[in-house]
C-alpha cells in the first residue's frame, strides 16, 4: 500500500492572469490528488496530498508542462500535515500587500481562439474580442491590482450566463480569463467615415474593409493603441498617408495575413526570412521583425524607401484576423499617433487628432488604460535583439545582479523613452513612451511612471536619469525632492549591456550611438570603456570634430560631412545655401560642439557618398547607407591615435577620400567603409588589451542596430577567439539607458561623489 503525504508548494513568477490555477487543478486530478489552490500575495499557494510517486510527478510538471504564457519558479515546498480532502479545489484569491506581482503583458490570439472565430458553429465566430487564460490584453486593460475584472476596463461590461458559467468552471480555459466576452455581453465595433453612415458590429467592420479596397485609410483601434491601416500593395495609398503623417520617407511596418503550416507562407511572398527570424515572426509576442525583402516583392515601394529591408508581422488580434481575412492581402499598420509621440488610445481623442489622417475610424468601446506600441525586433549575429520594447514584450522584468538598497525609478533619456523601476533584485522596463518633446509625450511618461509603482506597490526613494542637463526626463527628476544620481549617457549603455549578462566581471564596452551628453561637456558616441558597472573607465574613443548648428545636426547629415572636411583642411563640394555661413560660424567656433560620434560619422559617410542633406527621420542616411553595403570588401587601415588622456582613439581621415573617390560606387564605398570601422574596432580592442584586463568585449548604443557592422566585427572577433557580446533582451539604443541607470545605481550608490565614477553625480 503506498504512503500518502501531504506537501505545500508556493509558486512564483508570472502565474496569475496565464491561466495557471486552473492548469493545476488539472494536473492535480489527473494524477489523482487532492488539496486546494489560490492565489496569494502575487505567488500561487498549492496544499496538495496524494501517493508520493504522483506528488514527485506533480512538482516537476508544474514547471515542465505550465502553460505557455507563465514563468513559474518554486519558491518553497514543504512537508505538512494530511487533512480530510478527497478532492482539488481552486479557492477564492487572497489579497496581501506588499504582493510579489508579475504583470503579464499583451499577447496574440492563441489558436484555439483564432479556431472559433473562423468556426461559423461557435457562437463566437467574428467576434472582434474573444480571448481565453492563453491569449488577449492584460497590461494595457489592468487598472489595478489583483488583477481581477473589477480592476479592469472590462469592469462595465457584465457577463451573459453563458461567459459568466466559462468563468467559474476551473475545467474551462476561459476560467477566470478576465477580458471574457461574447457579442451577447461584451464590448463592440463601430465605425465612423467621412460622408458614410455610422455602423456597428460587423456592418462596421465591412465599411472599414470597403473603404480600404477604394485606396482609403483607416484608423483602427487595437490593443495598445490605433494603427494607421490601408493597402500595402497600393501606391496611391500609401502616398496619401505619407503625406497626410508628414512621414516622407520612414519606413512603415506591414501586418500579413496568417496562412500556411507555419503562417508565413504571405509573409515570404515578400520578404526573405532566416530561420531565427522566422521563428520571431511567428512567436506569441508578435512583435515588428526587419527582413531582408525579395527581389520580386509586389508590395509598394514607398513602404520602405532606399532601405533593404521591410518590418513585417502577423496579426495579433482577434481584430486584425478579421480585417485580413476580409480584404485578403497585406495592410500597412503603423502607429496611430502625431510624429515622435505616444500611440494614441482615447476614441475620441483619436478622431479629433487623426482627422486630417484618415478616412474613416474602426473604433470600439474596451477602453484602453494605458498605451502599448508595437514592439520591434532585429535578428543580429544569429540572435534576436530588442529595438523597440512594446507589446508582447513590456512589462519587461529582469532579475538584477544584486539587491538595491531601496526602490529606484529610473527616466532614461530623451529619445526613445522608456523608464524601470526597480527594487530588491527585480527591474521592470516599460513599453516604449516616444520623444519627450510635447506636452502628451511628458503626461504618458508621467503616467508610466506612476502606473508601474501604483502596479507594482513600490514607491521609489531615489531616482537615476541621464546627466544631459537639457533632456525633458533629468529636469523632471531633478523637480521630484528625491535623491537624484546623473548617469553619463554611455556608462548608461555600458551598464545595460553588463546588467543583462552579470556573469562577466571585466568587460571592454563599446559605445556607439549618435551623442550623448559626456563628462568632459563634449558630445561622446564612439566611447570604449573598461571595467563594470559602477567601475568603468574611458579607455578608447574616435578622433573628435567639431560639428555646428546644435540639434540640427541630427536631421542635416550635410554638417556632419562639412566638419569632417573643414576639420581636415578640406573643401566640401556641396551646393547648400546656407553652408558658407556655417563655416564662418565653424571657424569662429559660434554654436559648434566636439563630438566623437560615430552616428555623426555614418550621417556624414550618407550625405558624401549618396547626397543625403536632410533626414526626414532620425538615422535615415545611416540606414539607408547600410542597406547598400556588403560584406567581403578590403579595408581602409584607420590609424590609432593615443591622445594626451591616454585614449586610444580611431583616426577616420583616411575615409574621407574613399567617400569622396567618384569613381567608386556608392556600394563599394559604403561596403568599404563599415569593414574599415570594423576593423578598426577589432584594432583598438587588440590596443586597449595590452594595458587592460578584460574577459569579454561589449558591443551596445544604437550605431550597433546596423546588422552588418555588427555582424562584421563579432565574426573578426571571433576569429580572434575574442568573446563577445551584444544586448539581446534589452535595447542597445536609448530604450536601454533606463535599466543601465538601475544597474549603474545598484552599484554607485553610497559612494561620495568624489569616490564615484566621472560623469556621475550622487548628490
Amino acid at each position: 500500500m503506498s504512503i500518502k503525504m501531504a506537501r505545500r508548494i508556493v509558486v512564483a513568477g508570472r502565474v496569475q492572469g496565464v491561466g495557471f490555477r486552473p492548469f493545476v487543478y488539472r494536473l492535480a486530478r489527473s494524477l489523482g490528488l487532492s488539496g486546494s489552490v489560490c492565489n496569494n500575495a502575487g505567488a500561487v499557494d498549492i496544499h496538495v496530498q496524494g501517493e508520493a510517486g504522483a506528488l514527485e510527478a506533480f512538482e516537476k510538471a508544474l514547471i515542465e508542462d505550465a502553460p505557455p504564457l507563465s514563468r513559474p519558479a518554486i519558491r518553497s515546498r514543504s512537508e505538512v500535515p494530511l487533512d480530510r480532502k478527497e478532492q482539488f479545489d481552486i479557492l477564492p484569491s487572497i489579497a496581501t500587500a506588499g504582493a510579489d506581482v508579475h504583470l503579464p503583458p499583451d499577447l496574440f490570439c492563441c489558436d484555439d481562439c483564432l479556431a472559433e472565430l473562423q468556426n461559423p458553429t461557435e457562437r463566437r465566430y467574428r467576434y472582434a474580442f474573444t480571448n481565453c487564460t492563453q491569449c488577449g490584453p492584460r497590461y494595457t486593460i489592468i487598472r489595478d491590482l489583483p488583477y481581477d475584472r473589477p480592476a479592469t476596463s472590462m469592469a462595465d461590461f457584465e457577463m451573459c450566463p453563458a461567459c459568466r458559467g466559462e468563468y467559474e468552471d476551473p475545467g474551462d480555459r476561459r476560467f477566470h480569463a478576465q477580458p471574457l466576452a461574447c457579442p451577447a455581453c461584451g464590448p463592440q465595433l463601430r465605425f465612423v467615415g467621412k460622408g458614410r453612415a455610422e455602423s456597428v458590429g460587423e456592418a462596421a467592420l465591412a465599411a472599414a474593409v470597403s473603404l480600404l479596397q477604394e485606396g482609403g485609410i483607416i484608423a483602427v483601434k487595437g490593443i495598445g493603441g490605433y494603427h494607421l491601416v490601408c493597402d500595402a500593395a497600393n501606391d496611391d495609398a500609401i502616398a496619401k498617408l505619407r503625406a497626410r503623417k508628414k512621414r516622407p520617407d520612414k519606413p512603415l511596418a506591414v501586418m500579413f495575413p496568417q496562412s500556411g503550416a507555419d503562417g508565413l507562407d504571405a509573409v515570404r511572398r515578400a520578404v526573405q526570412p532566416r530561420e531565427q527570424e522566422a521563428a520571431v515572426i511567428a512567436d506569441p509576442k508578435r512583435p515588428i521583425v526587419l527582413v531582408r525583402k525579395s527581389a520580386d516583392c509586389a508590395l509598394s515601394p514607398l513602404l520602405a524607401p532606399g532601405l533593404s529591408e521591410l518590418g513585417v508581422f502577423l496579426p495579433y488580434s482577434p481584430l486584425h484576423h478579421l480585417l485580413l481575412g476580409d480584404f485578403g492581402v497585406p495592410l500597412v499598420a503603423t502607429s496611430g499617433n502625431v510624429s515622435g509621440e505616444p500611440v494614441l488610445t482615447d476614441n475620441a481623442e483619436a478622431q479629433t487628432r487623426l482627422s486630417e489622417i484618415a478616412d474613416g475610424f474602426l473604433h470600439h468601446d474596451r477602453p484602453i488604460v494605458r498605451p502599448a506600441d508595437d514592439s520591434v525586433i532585429r535578428v543580429i549575429g544569429g540572435t534576436p535583439r530588442l529595438i523597440r520594447p512594446g507589446r508582447g514584450v513590456t512589462p519587461l522584468e529582469i532579475e538584477l545582479p544584486e539587491t538595491l538598497p531601496h526602490p529606484v525609478l529610473a527616466v532614461g533619456g530623451h529619445m526613445k523613452a522608456t523608464v524601470a523601476l526597480g527594487w530588491g533584485r527585480r527591474a521592470v522596463l516599460s513599453p516604449h513612451i516616444g520623444e519627450l518633446d510635447s506636452a502628451r509625450s511628458l503626461g504618458v511618461f508621467e503616467q508610466v511612471i506612476a502606473d508601474l509603482q501604483a502596479l507594482y506597490g513600490v514607491d521609489a526613494e531615489a531616482i537615476a536619469c541621464d546627466a544631459h542637463p537639457g533632456y525633458a526626463s533629468t529636469r523632471w527628476a531633478r523637480g521630484q525632492g528625491l535623491p537624484v544620481l546623473e548617469v553619463q549617457h554611455h556608462t548608461a549603455h555600458a551598464s545595460a549591456l553588463a546588467g543583462e549578462y552579470p556573469e562577466v566581471p571585466r568587460w571592454l564596452v563599446f559605445a556607439w550611438d549618435g551623442v550623448g551628453y559626456g563628462a568632459d561637456g563634449t558630445l561622446w558616441g564612439g566611447e570604449a570603456f573598461a571595467g563594470s558597472p559602477g567601475d568603468w573607465r574611458r579607455v578608447g574613443s574616435v578622433r573628435p570634430f567639431r560639428v555646428a548648428g546644435g540639434d540640427r545636426v541630427a536631421r542635416e547629415p550635410w554638417r556632419s560631412a562639412a566638419a569632417l572636411h573643414w576639420e581636415t583642411g578640406a573643401e566640401i563640394d556641396a551646393e547648400i545655401a546656407e553652408i558658407d555661413m556655417v563655416r564662418q560660424a565653424w571657424d569662429k567656433g559660434i554654436n559648434t560642439q566636439a563630438t566623437s560620434s560615430v552616428g555623426r560619422l555614418f550621417d556624414a559617410a550618407s550625405s558624401i557618398v549618396l547626397g543625403i542633406n536632410a533626414a526626414s527621420f532620425e538615422g535615415q542616411g545611416p540606414m539607408m547607407f547600410e542597406s547598400l553595403a556588403r560584406d567581403g570588401v578590403e579595408a581602409i587601415a584607420l590609424p590609432l591615435i593615443e591622445d594626451g588622456d591616454g585614449l586610444v582613439r580611431i583616426d577616420w581621415e583616411p575615409l574621407l577620400p574613399m567617400m569622396r573617390n567618384q569613381r567608386l560606387a556608392p556600394a563599394e564605398r559604403a561596403s568599404a567603409f563599415h569593414e574599415s570601422l570594423a576593423r578598426a574596432l577589432v584594432a583598438q580592442v587588440g590596443r586597449i588589451a595590452e594595458r587592460e584586463n578584460v574577459d569579454v568585449v561589449g558591443l551596445t548604443g544604437g550605431v550597433f542596430q546596423n546588422r552588418l557592422l555588427g555582424e562584421r566585427v563579432i565574426r573578426l572577433l571571433q576569429d580572434r577567439s575574442i568573446p563577445v557580446k551584444m544586448p539581446s533582451r534589452i535595447p542597445a539604443n536609448d530604450g536601454g539607458l533606463a535599466f543601465g541607470q538601475l544597474v549603474e545605481f545598484l552599484y554607485s550608490c553610497g559612494k561620495n561623489p568624489d569616490e564615484s565614477q566621472a560623469g556621475n553625480r550622487w548628490p
